[in-house]
């Protein structure tokens, strides 16, 4: 290796890596590059949250900015106990509930609707997929069993050829099948 290295050099006149680097980026230099890069981004997002003098009403506001969520959740599951506690009681509050204009739950929705954005439909919609799927695929496992219950222990053969002409896409099945038949 080092004499091919000699005489590389002797030919490059000792400018071996640069003329190397015209084709291929020196790996190392990269690396350092992105290094650097990396613990510039890091001390600039450190010195935000460092040193920072705020406000007692940023302070506040941050505090207030992080209690809808809780709240909300810890509102409802009171309502559950009140409902056990004390039936007719939580009954009366809910009679009041009932004469609220619908234009106002109208904007209490707009406003709930606003503050949490899109989250909930987007995990709505991702709900009512997998639920798409799930229905399909019941579908399918049902008919599996219908089949399976139809037949005797004596029938093995009719079983698997039937489960297979049922659209079953298992690729490993289907080989499993053609192996033991």
């Amino acid at each position: 290796m080092g004499l091919i290295q000699s005489a590389l050099r002797l030919v490059t006149g000792g400018h071996m890596y640069k003329g190397i680097e015209i084709f291929r980026e020196n790996q190392e230099a990269s690396a350092k590059r992105a290094f650097d890069l990396r613990a510039a981004s890091l001390g600039q997002f450190a010195q935000e949250f460092t040193n920072q003098k705020r406000s007692w009403f940023d302070q506040v506001i941050d505090g207030i900015n992080r209690l809808p969520r809780p709240m909300m959740a810890l509102g409802v599951i009171g309502l559950f106990g009140a409902a056990m506690v004390d039936p007719i009681w939580f009954a009366s509050r809910m009679q009041g509930i009932a004469l609220v204009p619908e234009p106002l739950w109208w904007l209490l929705g707009a406003i709930v609707s606003f503050y949490f954005g899109a989250r909930h439909q987007t995990k709505g919609q991702e709900f009512r997929k997998s639920m798409d799927h799930t229905i399909d695929l019941a579908k399918k496992v049902n008919a599996n069993i219908a089949i399976l219950n139809s037949q005797t222990a004596e029938e093995p053969a009719n079983v698997s050829s039937e489960i297979t002409n049922s659209n079953h896409q298992n690729r490993a099945f289907q080989d499993w099948l053609t192996k033991n038949s």
